[in-house]
């Protein structure tokens, strides 16, 4: 009986669990302008999977990156939650660096 796809699975969910507090208190704290710069961490992470000899070791790195994706897509949405109220809203967030640049950009969504 091989037990590794049930594993993976539920360490998956706990990674993707963890993702959303990073969502929440990273758009708290420094705003929904540093998308750009949670993915392409997540990005990076996710090619550092590729050289990762071990299974175990190079799925968990890859739903980590891909929960740094995820998130990335999420942040937009969440800066819209807290000005509803539904979260707490901080107004003096840290401004990324390109802040200019990255306000012309738009902001993925899935």
């Amino acid at each position: 009986m091989n037990s590794f796809g049930i594993l993976i699975g539920i360490l998956t969910l706990l990674i993707i669990g963890l993702g959303f507090p990073l969502v929440i208190r990273g758009e708290r704290y420094f705003g929904y302008l540093w998308w750009p710069y949670m993915m392409g961490i997540g990005i990076l992470i996710i090619v550092a999977s590729l050289f990762i000899q071990n299974d175990w070791l190079c799925v968990i790195i890859a739903v980590i990156g891909a929960t740094f994706v995820w998130g990335s897509t999420e942040l937009k949405e969440q800066a819209v939650r807290a000005e509803l109220g539904w979260f707490p809203f901080n107004a003096n967030k840290i401004k990324p660096p390109f802040v200019s640049i990255i306000k012309k950009m738009k902001a993925p969504y899935l």
